[in-house]
């Protein structure tokens, strides 16, 4: 049985009429009638009572008739809702970001726009490290993630540079390298002044991720930093220079966290390497046109 035959059915239970049908149908009228008879022979029933004035249903075909519109009907909806996931109308799509790239304005316009865009997709978001987001694309857990400065660059997966911004300083209020008088003016801090400083990091060891070039600024500036604390997310790194823990460096994006306690400095002199990246990361061979949509719009939204 096909999917055709179950057309054909219910075409000629609505015009009540084999000739008509096939007008209906742009077919000649005795092949129809040889389909339906296959048809009832396979069902093991009849479907309709021929007569001259045309053909009436069956108490088998009664039923048949209901079934059957309902099975095309539901054929139809699967069909329409395939098609829009083939097209990316509807679907899901998994977003990782870091807590410092989350701090970016950048981040919340793009999700915003792909929501307005998109509206039946279903965005689902987990927060992460660069490692663990990282390890998230490569298990294919994960479709897309924003990230800073990639800690590894695994075979399989794209690593695209949206933008970058200034990486800064972050001093607990009254640090002696600061300017004894706050002014509006952001003050600019060699990293030659902190070498004596707790460092609090955000990286994971042995990566080459966007503190892994602070350290390396602070040897070629004469020292080498003591990293003091580890941290697994940023934001945690701001408290703890507010609370006297030690001196950092985040985005330029997240310097409103504390601003009573900390303050946000300037690297003076700072080579290009200590630049905050945001970088969007995705498998290669993902096929998802959900994916495909959120890059392209990614993309093209002003930074």
């Amino acid at each position: 049985m096909e999917l055709r035959h179950l057309r054909y059915f219910v075409v000629v239970a609505e015009e009540g009429h084999f000739t008509r049908a096939a007008e209906r149908l742009g077919m000649q009228q005795p092949p129809l009638s040889q389909q339906i008879r296959a048809l009832e022979q396979e069902l093991g029933f009849e479907l309709f009572r021929r007569h001259p004035k045309g053909a009436a249903l069956t108490a088998g075909g009664e039923t048949f008739l209901q079934e059957a519109r309902a099975i095309l009907e539901n054929v139809d909806a699967a069909v329409a809702r395939a098609a829009r996931a083939s097209s990316g109308t509807v679907g899901r799509l998994s977003v990782g970001f870091t807590s410092s790239a989350a701090a970016h304005p950048f981040i919340p316009q793009v999700m915003r726009a792909y929501r307005d865009a998109w509206p039946e997709v279903v965005l689902e978001f987990r927060e992460g490290n660069a490692a663990e987001l990282t390890d998230a694309l490569v298990q294919d857990k994960l479709d897309v993630a924003f990230l800073r400065r990639p800690v590894s660059r695994p075979d399989g997966l794209s690593f695209e540079r949206l933008l970058e911004e200034e990486l800064l300083l972050v001093l607990p209020v009254g640090h002696p390298a600061l300017p004894r008088e706050r002014s509006r003016r952001r003050p600019a801090v060699p990293l030659a002044a902190l070498r004596d400083e707790r460092f609090i990091l955000v990286r994971r060891n042995g990566a080459p991720g966007m503190y892994a070039n602070l350290v390396e600024a602070c040897v070629q500036a004469g020292f080498v930093p003591n990293v003091a604390i580890e941290v697994e997310r940023m934001l945690t790194n701001i408290s703890l220079v507010a609370a006297g823990a030690g001196v950092s460096a985040v985005p330029a994006s997240m310097q409103g966290f504390h601003g009573e306690n900390v303050v946000y400095c300037a690297i003076q002199d700072a080579p290009p390497a200590l630049a905050a990246p945001l970088t969007l990361a995705w498998r290669d061979d993902s096929q998802r046109p959900t994916l495909r949509h959120f890059i392209e719009l990614a993309r093209k939204a002003p930074a």
